[in-house]
């Protein structure tokens, strides 16, 4: 008996210290997981949603990246990349050498007018630059990939269309550039995007040079047609025809409300401009 409760007591010691080497690994995991960026809030939103559940447009509306995104085309690998950096000046230019005008669309895709204007421009055998919102092609990704089937060209026009995006803060701006360029390539099923244009013109050092460094060339414009403001066909055909000596590039809308008079003026002015002797060209990337 007395050597039994030698081996007993002898053995306490040991019990005791894995019990108390795996209370010790139990604290550790503890602290660990309270020290966890972001602690138990794992569930929260990232920037504001307005009522209707419509992202915000302020400094703090930053869509999450990759959520509620439209998967793309089966087969069809989406990745971040967007083809070589570019330069990030402004463009105007025109590929084509000498007598060539580059027409821009801006604001959609449209479930409605934007088929109405594809209609145009096949009639006239012209190809476009696409300036698409994104929330816009996600929506519509049959319109994005028949826009891209037709050989016509995208262009990131942001997710929001803030016109003020210039005054917000360099992260908010890259969101806007990213989320859209996300959105624009995945419901397309991968195409490149060439262009980045500002809503409004609302360029700023760092989102062109944000833009460029992603295969975007900051694309500006020469030419407003003023359709957006709907003045009238006529109206519409004379500014094209006034100040088509600016240089080359012609903005038009297929997005914002009704277009019925951007589909009239569009192909008149194409008509115009053929008998003027203009080509048809893209603006140039690199």
């Amino acid at each position: 008996m007395a050597v039994r409760g030698f081996q007993v007591a002898r053995a306490k010691p040991q019990v005791m210290a894995i019990a108390v080497a795996v209370l010790v690994v139990v604290i550790a995991a503890v602290a660990s997981a309270l020290a966890a960026p972001g602690g138990h809030h794992t569930g929260s939103a990232r920037g504001s949603v307005l009522p209707g559940g419509v992202p915000g447009t302020g400094p703090s509306a930053k869509p999450t990246r990759g959520t509620h995104r439209a998967a793309p085309p089966p087969g069809v690998t989406v990745g971040s990349d967007n083809g070589p950096s570019v330069p990030a000046t402004i463009q105007h230019a025109a590929e084509a050498p000498g007598k060539a005008v580059n027409i821009t669309i801006d604001d959609g895709p449209d479930p409605h007018w934007t088929p109405l204007i594809l209609k145009v421009l096949r009639q006239h055998h012209v190809h476009a630059t696409f300036c698409m919102i994104g929330p816009q092609a996600e929506a519509h990704p049959e319109l994005v990939r028949q826009v891209v089937a037709e050989g016509h060209r995208l262009c990131d026009h942001t997710v929001h269309h803030d016109t003020a995006m210039d005054h917000k803060p360099v992260a908010y701006q890259k969101d806007e550039i990213m989320d859209a360029l996300e959105m624009i390539k995945q419901a397309s099923g991968g195409a490149r995007v060439y262009y980045y244009r500002a809503p409004g013109g609302a360029f700023t050092p760092a989102s062109r040079a944000f833009a460029a460094a992603h295969g975007m060339r900051p694309l500006g414009w020469n030419i407003d047609s003023k359709d957006f403001d709907r003045p009238g066909v006529s109206v519409i055909l004379a500014t094209v025809k006034h100040e088509i000596h600016n240089g080359p590039t012609v903005l038009f809308h297929d997005g914002g409300g009704n277009r019925s008079q951007t589909v009239t003026a569009l192909g008149q002015s194409l008509t115009w401009l053929k008998q003027q002797g203009y080509a048809f060209s893209f603006p140039k990337v690199g």
